[in-house]
């Protein structure tokens, strides 16, 4: 082959190798550029109204609860409770108490005022028979005085010994009747007061068993509201054994044993920094979530807030303010107890362009965004409105932007 020949060779294998060589180039150019593109996180700026709130935590509290003492009555032994968490209708049994004692009472009471009422009656009858007897009694002495009284009108027609005869009978006689009277007086006054102290003794047999009545009726607690019971710590065997109460626990009369929250009057007790306190106030709108339930948001209002900070227990110990949130319409799931957070609203800014807030940076002490346009990332300076630990309300990109969630300026060094 002649020398023109290799020539032409070589330099074609040249250009060959020079052509593979740009084409590898650019398909690692354009594989980095779509991995840029796929790897790098982007969202959207969305335009509307941005909430400007004050994010905080706290648990579920019932602004009413009921309190659910022990009845007036002596040695109470609980015999059943209703189990804890289960939800109760107004007017169903929730606790009851022994009531064996308090009936073997009833029957010895009631069997103590039958006695009584026998009694009473036996006495009634025989003042009835002592009123009868008087009253025949009373009738034949005052016969005999009026006999006496006619015998001694006969004086002028018959002998004067018997004239006195028949006065001295005649005095005689109504001396027997002042006597028949005053015996019936005191038969009659007698009688009355036993039948007095035999209807005490039968009244207060009749008390006796409407009072143990009404104990046992009040052995039997039931809800005054709907909703679940929560029963107290029973302290007898000291407070380091402190136990909810249970079956077989004796209670003390008019002693504290649970309470029923009120399951519509919920709210969540949030704490609130100090530096916040200034920002909110009463009549905002409020959004409640619950840990346990993260698909629920809840719209809520702020109902009251605490006049001054209060020191926690935790450690390190700190201070701040309590807001209240009522929630309007509580969810059937919700319990006093519950923990969540509240995002207080306290500005809204009309169609804002709002990003995600780790989309926001910093160069040379501007706030910056990384805009994503055909798998590159240009940096444009934005001017921020508003901030929330979300969001962030800005200006300087159109709507509907995709803004890079990285840092890609650091992204594309590397």
């Amino acid at each position: 082959m002649s020398a023109r020949g290799r020539r032409v060779r070589f330099w074609a294998a040249v250009a060959g190798v020079l052509l593979a060589l740009g084409g590898a180039a650019a398909g690692v150019y354009h594989l980095r550029q779509v991995q840029a593109s796929v790897t790098l996180p982007v969202a959207p700026a969305r335009q509307g109204d941005f909430l400007v709130i004050i994010r905080c935590r706290g648990e579920l509290k019932a602004a009413r609860s009921v309190e659910i003492s022990a009845p007036i009555v002596p040695n109470l032994r609980i015999a059943w409770l209703s189990p804890t968490g289960e939800t109760v209708q107004a007017g169903d049994p929730i606790i009851k108490f022994d009531s064996s004692s308090a009936q073997q009472q009833l029957q010895q009471k009631e069997a103590q005022l039958r006695q009584a009422q026998a009694t009473l009656d036996q006495a009634v009858a025989q003042a009835r028979i002592t009123v009868e007897q008087d009253k025949s009694d009373l009738l034949d002495s005052q016969y005999t005085v009026e006999r006496a009284r006619l015998e001694a009108s006969k004086t002028e027609i018959v002998s004067r010994l018997q004239g006195e005869e028949s006065r001295i009978d005649l005095g005689v006689a109504e001396q027997k009747l002042k006597v028949e009277e005053a015996t019936v007086a005191l038969h009659a006054a007698s009688d009355k007061s036993k039948i007095a102290s035999l209807t005490r003794l039968r009244d207060q047999a009749q008390a006796d068993v409407d009072l143990t009545k009404a104990r046992i009726a009040q052995m039997e607690i039931k809800a005054p509201i709907a909703g679940f019971v929560v029963f107290e710590f029973n302290y007898a065997q000291g407070y380091l054994n402190a136990k909810p109460f249970k079956v077989g626990d004796n209670v003390f009369s008019g002693m504290m044993l649970a309470e029923m929250p009120d399951l519509d009057t919920l709210e969540l007790d949030a704490k609130v920094e100090e530096t916040d306190r200034g920002r909110i106030a009463v009549n905002q709108e409020a959004r409640v979530r619950i840990d346990s339930l993260p698909e629920l948001t809840m719209p809520a209002g702020i109902g009251r807030i605490s006049l001054l900070a209060e020191q926690s227990y935790e450690w390190p110990p700190t201070r701040s303010f309590h807001a209240y949130a009522s929630i309007a319409h509580p969810d059937a799931r919700l319990r006093p107890g519950m923990n969540g957070g509240m995002d207080i609203v306290v500005n809204r800014i009309p169609n804002a362009l709002s990003i995600p807030a780790k989309a926001l940076f910093t160069r040379a002490g501007k706030p910056i965004v990384y805009l994503a346009r055909n798998g590159r990332y240009q940096p444009v300076e934005v001017q921020v409105q508003a901030r929330n630990p979300d969001e962030v309300a800005i200006s300087g990109i159109p709507a509907g932007s995709l803004v890079a969630l990285v840092d890609a300026g650091k992204d594309q060094k590397k």
